[in-house]
């Protein structure tokens, strides 16, 4: 979204092997996303705790704890629960295998050798679709900002403008009852001419600004 500065995407790599995590971090650094590793399933959860990932690259074969098992327990956490999972793995394409990593949650699997352009457009896949989520709730958020501040600017056309306008024409009004010389009526007849005409305005203003919100919003009116 153009003018807008969005959070960097992040994509988290996961493998007990030190090689590998390089070799991926290779493949998928670009200039818009920051890479984060972790050789274990505890310590990308500490990660996973700090940050919010785009896309997780999962290896399936660790020691302690397996990817099969950090899917499981990203999937049970509110906060990780959405969080894209792609397995990696060298081991054989084993129907059960399969079955099992999507029942933990995998959207997706890369076998090694794994192959640098496949890998990189299942990513960009992820990258796009976490970048439009992320400019759809700005856009919520900038929407919302401009509600507030049209129902302070309506606050203000109502109890700052239209309260004490009320409160000069009833004096307007009690000035031309009560006083019989020809000034004094003529004073009010114009105070109350002049008051009628810029309540009207601030009434328009009021219109202007309703027509202008959201359906949804238009049934609140400040009084």
């Amino acid at each position: 979204m153009d003018g807008i500065n969005l959070p960097r995407i992040k994509c988290l790599l996961v493998d007990d092997l030190e090689d590998n995590l390089l070799a991926l971090a290779a493949l998928l650094q670009s200039e818009d996303v920051d890479i984060f590793t972790s050789r274990s399933g505890p310590e990308a959860l500490e990660l996973l705790l700090v940050h919010d990932f785009a896309l997780a690259f999962l290896d399936v074969q660790m020691p302690e704890m397996d990817g099969f098992q950090l899917a499981e327990l990203m999937r049970g956490s509110e906060r990780t629960r959405q969080v894209p999972i792609i397995f990696v793995t060298a081991g054989a394409r084993e129907a059960q295998r399969v079955f099992k990593g999507y029942e933990s949650g995998a959207v997706d699997f890369i076998y090694k050798p794994i192959e640098p352009l496949i890998l990189k457009n299942k990513a960009d896949v992820f990258f796009q679709l976490y970048r439009q989520r992320q400019q759809l709730a700005q856009q919520l958020k900038d929407k919302t900002e401009t509600l507030r501040l049209n129902e302070m600017f309506s606050a203000l056309l109502a109890h700052d403008l239209r309260n004490p306008l009320s409160a000069i024409l009833a004096s307007a009004q009690l000035l031309k009852r009560r006083s019989s010389e020809a000034h004094a009526q003529e004073v009010a007849a114009r105070i109350l001419s002049s008051g009628g005409h810029m309540g009207r305005l601030i009434e328009d203003m009021l219109d202007a600004w309703a027509s202008g919100m959201p359906s949804g919003s238009r049934r609140w009116r400040p009084t």
